[in-house]
């Protein structure tokens, strides 16, 4: 009830209001309805950057209100490892059998483009991305300020940090990870399991919040983001899961600023 249910969708604004989406989970249903709320009838352009194409991470789109206005404009950004292009996994989730409406029936224009050479550069922002560890191969993005590279965001929601875990094709190794998450001012992770709910399901892409934990100190992030909640865990059982992460931190002498994500939450660099 307090830290929300939707599937991942984390909006980024850059120094002179410029529109970055990173993933199109259910959450962006609610942030379309305040783009437009905002908006005043003006154009809304965007671009929106897939870490991957799995299901919860695509099945907010058909229902992203500005995709169905004229004049808005969104360029869709995918990964060029996926095992299937990011258009065809978006046409095919609204193809008629499974929705009414076509992709091509979007009154928007949206440009479906891939991500070539790890590094992108928008209007008032660099970023670069690097292979994950999540089955059917991922992204995770970092988001930096032109005008100050040291400020910077990482998003990695899914990945398996566990040395023993999944091995996706092309997926980088822990230390190449800690690198380019290094320094960074807000780290959005993966902490989808706890160390005995990880035992359960190794191999399927995710990590513990323990695992978070660690990954952020040797990195030296400002703030950790824990994201990717378990769909079943509580209100309450995230408090307890936070609680442990700040004791972790004290006990390993780290500085890094533990917060759980919650829908609405707004973070400054």
């Amino acid at each position: 009830m307090r830290y929300g249910g939707n599937t991942t969708c984390v909006e980024v604004r850059t120094d002179d209001d410029q529109l970055v989406i990173l993933d199109a989970g259910t959450g962006i249903r609610e942030l379309g309805r305040s783009l437009v709320a905002h908006a005043g009838g003006r154009p809304i352009r965007g671009e929106v950057f897939f870490s991957h194409a799995h299901w919860d991470h695509i099945q907010g789109l058909p229902f992203f209100t500005p995709a169905f206005q004229a004049g808005n404009q969104f360029t869709l950004w995918g990964s060029p490892s996926l095992e299937r292009s990011l258009e065809v996994v978006l046409r095919q989730q609204m193809s008629p059998v499974v929705f009414p409406v076509a992709f091509d029936q979007l009154s928007a224009r949206m440009e479906v483009r891939e991500l070539a050479h790890h590094q992108h550069s928008g209007p008032g922002y660099e970023m670069q991305t690097i292979n994950v560890r999540h089955p059917g191969s991922a992204l995770g993005f970092r988001v930096s300020p032109t005008s100050d590279p040291s400020r910077s965001v990482i998003f990695i929601p899914d990945n398996e940090l566990d040395r023993d875990g999944d091995r996706a094709d092309a997926a980088s190794s822990r230390d190449a990870l800690v690198d380019f998450a290094r320094g960074a001012s807000i780290l959005i992770h993966d902490a989808m399991y706890t160390g005995a709910e990880y035992m359960d399901h190794r191999g399927w892409g995710h990590s513990s919040y323990r695992d978070a934990v660690d990954f952020a100190i040797a990195a030296e992030v400002e703030t950790l983001v824990l994201f990717h909640h378990e769909p079943d865990r509580s209100d309450a059982a995230l408090d307890e899961m936070l609680a442990l992460c700040h004791t972790m931190v004290e006990e390993r002498g780290g500085s890094v600023r533990v917060i759980a994500a919650a829908e609405g939450m707004e973070l400054a660099l």
